[in-house]
């Protein structure tokens, strides 16, 4: 998500008392307007984690899902255990598909071991095409993703309805292809293996997006 520049409303400089600022900051993410606290949330930035978290569970609160959506990026770059619940329950609950992508994103950043388990079951029950794509390339980019949890992840994705999430999948697969295959026939059985075959069968999706993804990934 872009993020906005401060605005003199929401720019205090580096004299302003913390606390102050703080406050200035507050009042403009709860007046709800867009324009106001989208550079309130930006510039919360500055400061750590609990003094921040608050205020970012606030942005969750506003009726305007473009707050909210920042509100979540910002709770995955100040992590801490109260952002981690609201973007959880974001990810549930929250009406607007952007929000739930943008949690699901900021989710990830938590750490592959306790995101993993949350972002996959949500996969399944969430059948917007922005969410399932925000958790395959935000866990793609995860190092500590193991091959079978990429293949896992991958079999969901090119099993959708949707030509876009599909491509993700294929993309996922080329990778193992890639990554896990050693430059040679991979063992049978094995993700690389296993990665290709599917990548084969892709090859008549009906979407010629999927079919390039496909025919990328086979080519290695």
């Amino acid at each position: 998500m872009a993020m906005p520049s401060a605005d003199p409303d929401t720019d205090g400089g580096n004299d302003q008392d913390p606390a102050q600022e703080l406050a200035r900051l507050r009042q403009a993410i709860a007046s709800g307007d867009p324009a106001r606290a989208m550079p309130a949330l930006v510039a919360l930035r500055e400061f750590s984690e609990d003094l921040v978290t608050p205020l970012l569970l606030l942005g969750l609160d506003q009726s305007t899902f473009m707050i909210r959506s920042l509100a979540c990026a910002g709770l995955g770059m100040k992590r801490s255990e109260p952002g981690w619940q609201a973007l959880e329950r974001a990810l549930s609950h929250d009406d607007d598909a952007n929000v739930r992508a943008e949690a699901a994103n900021a989710l990830a950043s938590y750490g592959v071991q306790r995101s993993w388990p949350l972002l996959r079951r949500a996969f399944e029950v969430d059948g917007q095409w922005l969410v399932r794509c925000s958790i395959l390339s935000a866990l793609a980019e995860q190092p500590a993703m193991e091959p079978q949890q990429l293949l896992e992840l991958a079999r969901l994705a090119i099993a959708d309805g949707d030509g876009t999430v599909r491509v993700g999948g294929a993309e996922i697969l080329g990778r193992l292809v890639r990554e896990c295959g050693g430059g040679s026939v991979p063992a049978e059985g094995s993700p690389a293996a296993l990665a290709r075959s599917l990548l084969v069968e892709l090859q008549t999706d009906p979407d010629h997006r999927v079919v390039a993804a496909a025919l990328d990934g086979l080519q290695g």
